[in-house]
């Protein structure tokens, strides 16, 4: 789907000495309704309603701060990386209030991402070149949007206004208050997608049928509403098509879900189409990935952030007898790693048993990096004080494809999976677990880990190590060991059969800023969010030969009952002042 960017420039002339005339003469850069009233303007406006779900657009906000920051820097999963930065370094060790610089932008356009799907919605009636039929799928369409970026801003600052077609500026109904929640609003609009939208698009990166029902299951289970979203997810595994119409399944390997050649296949649930080499000079690419991974290497340009963190990588240890993960013990033998050591220094890889995903989601020494070549550590680290000795993989184009992937030294069209198969199979195990049968819900999580224990799909040593290029050998890069789970759930019951799926979601979704909110959705005022994420600082922060103590805030700590959510941006609570006071609530323990 080509992204079209729909810009209205709005005009207001105040000038008594105008004539009438005059102020009824559209002004040059307008779109006007008859303009926009036909099939092919509201196409566009719909256009511009997707185009920002690549996180750039209004206000200065993009996709590496909205994503990168909010979610996957603020867990356990990464640290900001490179030299300290104060405003990211800020997200990371949760001293952040409401004037910090990122939220505004990210509140600025996933509202500008709602209005201009409700742009779409008030000009259909307008709309003469349309069937009934056709009218319903924009609008289903449309609302399928709403629901979406209404869902970002719930799940980053909870009570939120909600905003509809009805809400204007010209109707001065605007300052609406966030005193409630609005799942339900979401959920409604979700629904109506689900029950409208036809099963297969023309272009696939529309939102279909499938797509809102899995929208949806997703805000049920923000609200911890399992028993709604299980029958829904039972059709989903039974009959769930994409958008080009494959029955939704596993890709065949793991690293199919981030190769733009693959991006396409049946696992794609939902997935954020990103292009380069359109005429945007890269401007609708992937810029906000391709500015994480290794520092000066090759692979991508400058900078190096969004390094994975040792908690991380020692979550990937399995147990050398039974292949299973390490769920509670995972911290307690720090997998081998180059910190400290120069590229220059002899070094040899961990040689425990690992889980193969590992490989596809951190760059270690000593490892096949993509065809880029074999990782050499410290050279493709900014600083290792800060950031520890890993680089993130996900979302990296291949060496062999970079004339077709990536436009002007930085943007690439690798994709961005906001739902994924392997996550509604983990969301399904999870409900099992929780209103189902524990059987069920470890056949799903085996499900899942089938694929990473077939060798076909692991990270293979280079046929040359200085060519990389040649390609791949069969001789595996680690000691990969991934078992299957063989009654443990029924066995050892539902407190383990939680954690099990639990520690499965961060193996299997690590890096693609799903983890912070899955952790926020666990935890339901229990104090699991932050006992698990204070451990984790402590942990970081204790490594060997790592120094980012320096960089770490004496005031650094995770607090319950507040940092689950982030704060309402300062400046959005002061535009909403109405007689002397402001109609937005900031959010507990932001005062």
């Amino acid at each position: 789907m080509k992204k079209i960017i729909v810009l209205a420039l709005v005009l207001s002339l105040f000038n008594g000495g105008c004539g009438q005339k005059y102020l009824e003469v559209n002004p040059i850069g307008t779109l006007n309704d008859a303009t926009l009233a036909s099939k092919s303007g509201v196409t566009g406006l719909l256009n511009g309603a997707y185009s920002l779900l690549d996180g750039i657009g209004s206000g200065g906000a993009n996709f590496w701060n909205s994503m990168n920051v909010f979610d996957t820097m603020a867990s356990d999963d990464a640290h900001v990386g490179t030299e300290p930065n104060a405003s990211m370094g800020a997200i990371e060790f949760f001293t952040h209030d409401p004037t910090h610089e990122y939220l505004d932008p990210r509140w600025r356009l996933l509202y500008a991402g709602v209005q201009r799907a409700n742009d779409v919605i008030r000009m259909l009636p307008k709309v003469s070149d349309l069937t009934e039929g056709d009218k319903l799928q924009f609008e289903a369409e449309a609302k399928f949007l709403r629901a979406i970026y209404h869902f970002e801003l719930a799940k980053i600052w909870r009570n939120v206004p909600y905003v509809d077609e009805t809400v204007s500026y010209n109707d001065n109904n605007f300052n609406i208050a966030n005193d409630k929640p609005i799942w339900s609003n979401i959920e409604a609009d979700f629904e109506f997608a689900t029950n409208n939208l036809t099963p297969t698009k023309s272009d696939v990166g529309r939102g279909n049928k499938w797509a809102a029902k899995a929208f949806l299951v997703k805000t049920y289970m923000f609200q911890h509403k399992f028993t709604q979203a299980k029958p829904l997810l039972d059709d989903i595994l039974q009959n769930g098509v994409t958008s080009n119409g494959l029955k939704y399944d596993l890709s065949q390997h793991y690293f199919d879900n981030f190769s733009t050649e693959k991006k396409h296949g049946p696992e794609a649930v939902f997935v954020v189409q990103m292009s380069v080499y359109d005429g945007a000079s890269g401007n609708n690419g992937n810029a906000g990935d391709f500015y994480n991974g290794p520092y000066g290497g090759p692979a991508t340009c400058c900078y190096g952030w969004l390094q994975p963190s040792f908690d991380l990588v020692n979550a990937y240890q399995t147990d050398p007898n039974t292949g299973l993960p390490l769920l509670d013990t995972h911290m307690n033998n720090l997998v081998r790693n180059d910190q400290g050591i120069p590229s220059a220094t002899a070094f040899t890889p961990y040689e425990g048993t690992l889980d193969s995903r590992l490989d596809w989601v951190v760059g270690r020494r000593g490892i096949p990096y993509l065809d880029w070549g074999v990782h050499p550590g410290m050279a493709w680290i900014r600083q290792q004080s800060t950031g520890g000795p890993y680089s993130v993989i996900k979302n990296i184009a291949w060496q062999s494809r970079v004339a077709t992937d990536r436009e002007g030294g930085y943007a690439t069209n690798n994709p961005y999976n906001m739902i994924r198969f392997a996550d509604v199979l983990l969301w399904a195990a999870e409900v099992e677990v929780e209103v189902g049968e524990l059987a069920k819900a470890e056949a799903y999580v085996n499900r899942v880990r089938q694929r990473a224990a077939n060798p076909d799909g692991w990270v293979k040593k280079y046929l040359d190590d200085s060519e990389p290029l040649k390609g791949f050998s069969e001789e595996p890069a680690a000691n990969y060991k991934v078992g299957l789970y063989n009654g443990q759930f029924a066995g050892q019951g539902k407190d383990y059969a939680r954690k099990a799926v639990r520690f499965e979601r961060r193996l299997e979704l690590a890096l693609e800023h799903q983890r912070f909110f899955d952790l926020q959705r666990y935890d339901n005022g229990t104090g699991y969010m932050a006992d698990l994420l204070n451990r984790h600082l402590d942990f970081e922060t204790n490594i060997p030969n790592y120094n980012d103590k320096a960089y770490k805030p004496t005031n650094a700590k995770f607090t319950k009952g507040k940092n689950e959510i982030y704060p309402i941006p300062q400046i959005q609570i002061d535009l909403s002042v109405q007689n002397g006071s402001a109609v937005l609530i900031q959010n507990p323990g932001y005062f």
